[in-house]
């Protein structure tokens, strides 16, 4: 665990703080295996049966005894077997044509491809002898009948669900969505289709955390953008604890006088931690209104996206009743330089490169979203750490951090 950085506290240090916090939903229900894509397995899921659940063949071709395929060898061809039909036993002396995934006929030990045959009439020239169990796939060779084929707490993805089905998994429990209520602070906010008066802003934040939570596979309760008070401020966060599992907000989480975030969670709850030694994303928080936990971001949206990523996505997967919490990391060569590396942990926007490499976005500011549109993840940097060309970094691929 890293150490505290002037006070505050270190990324590690928060993220154990969050997930102590995050107790798993226990209520689940019986969905159709075709629309749990991105749901949490409430339980363990065994095949009741072999697959495949003969032998098959692997090649259109024909089917025969290795002993009858001598160099040049002629073989009546005494049946067709398509995929889904069953042929019968192969006499010695023949060959059955097959085609790909249809059931190989007791008998025959090998299938031979049809580019190495020439058929004269009703017969099969072999122009290469088989080897025994040459494109034959197994009984039972990709899952055997009892088996575990998925875990509880997998988050399912397409493959997964397409695994069920192949074993004729009709339904599949999972945990129930998580309802998350979020709002946005800021007097300075206006919608993206409104005017844009002087000095003011488009609220993009909303649009992102919007998108991430259903990324997630979570319920979205919008409450939009909050007016700069504190009694607003309150009020959003009763609302927002009616019957919702997670509250997030953005901005309003310094200490200056339009910063209400922070004094109306102590009001209305109680607030556990506030400063977090990173760059981006600085102001966080983490508490509760009433029984509902609370996560506040900070206002800059490349560090609301950061800072969900790092924070909020580990706490929602562990309240999913997900495992796997933590996003794998990838050892990749920095083909840049990062010569004035900050006291605290730093995430840089990044790209991979046409020769295998990193480059990072001239412009790591907290304001320029642009860079995490054109970057590809982030760059885990460790506190006062510079980075050398050439030199082996850590890279969290957004593709590890967005589901």
């Amino acid at each position: 665990m890293q150490a505290k950085t002037g006070g505050m506290l270190s990324v590690d240090e928060a993220l154990e703080v969050l997930l102590v916090g995050a107790q798993p939903v226990t209520e689940t229900e019986e969905v159709s295996t075709l629309h749990a894509t991105g749901r949490v397995l409430a339980a363990d899921q065994r095949s009741g049966l072999d697959v495949p659940p003969l032998d098959n063949s692997a090649m259109d071709g024909y089917a025969v005894r290795v002993e009858d395929c001598k160099g040049g060898a002629s073989l009546r061809i005494a049946q067709r077997i398509a995929a889904g039909d069953v042929g019968r036993p192969l006499e010695p002396g023949t060959a059955a044509r097959i085609f790909t995934g249809a059931p190989v006929p007791p008998g025959a030990d090998a299938v031979v491809m049809q580019e190495f045959c020439t058929v004269e009439g009703e017969t099969v020239r072999i122009e290469e002898k088989p080897e025994p169990g040459q494109w034959i796939r197994r009984v039972g060779e990709d899952i055997r009948a009892g088996s575990v084929i998925l875990q509880a707490g997998r988050k399912l993805l397409p493959q997964d669900v397409g695994l069920a089905a192949s074993v004729g998994l009709a339904s599949l429990p999972v945990y129930r969505r998580l309802k998350v209520a979020v709002f946005c602070t800021g007097d300075e906010l206006v919608m993206p289709g409104e005017p844009l008066p002087e000095g003011a802003i488009y609220n993009s934040n909303r649009y992102t955390l919007s998108g991430l939570l259903q990324l997630m596979g979570c319920e979205v309760v919008d409450l939009g953008i909050v007016p700069d008070t504190l009694e607003a401020t309150r009020a959003a966060f009763r609302e927002a604890a009616q019957g919702t599992d997670l509250i997030i907000t953005s901005g309003g989480m310094s200490v200056g006088e339009e910063d209400h975030v922070k004094p109306a969670v102590e009001a209305e709850g109680r607030l556990d931690m506030w400063r977090i030694a990173m760059k981006p994303g600085k102001p966080l928080a983490f508490g509760r209104v009433g029984d509902t936990p609370f996560i506040g971001l900070p206002g800059n949206p490349v560090s609301v996206l950061i800072t969900f990523m790092i924070f909020v996505r580990p706490f929602i997967l562990k309240r999913q009743g997900a495992t796997q919490l933590a996003p794998r990391s990838y050892a990749m060569r920095a083909d840049f330089e990062w010569r004035q590396p900050d006291v605290r942990r730093e995430f840089l926007r990044a790209r991979i490169n046409g020769a295998g490499g990193l480059d990072i976005y001239p412009n790591q500011s907290s304001a320029v979203l642009t860079s995490a549109v054109w970057g590809d993840g982030l760059i885990d940097v460790a506190p006062r750490q510079p980075i050398w060309q050439g030199q082996t970094v850590r890279f969290l691929p957004f593709s590890e951090l967005l589901y």
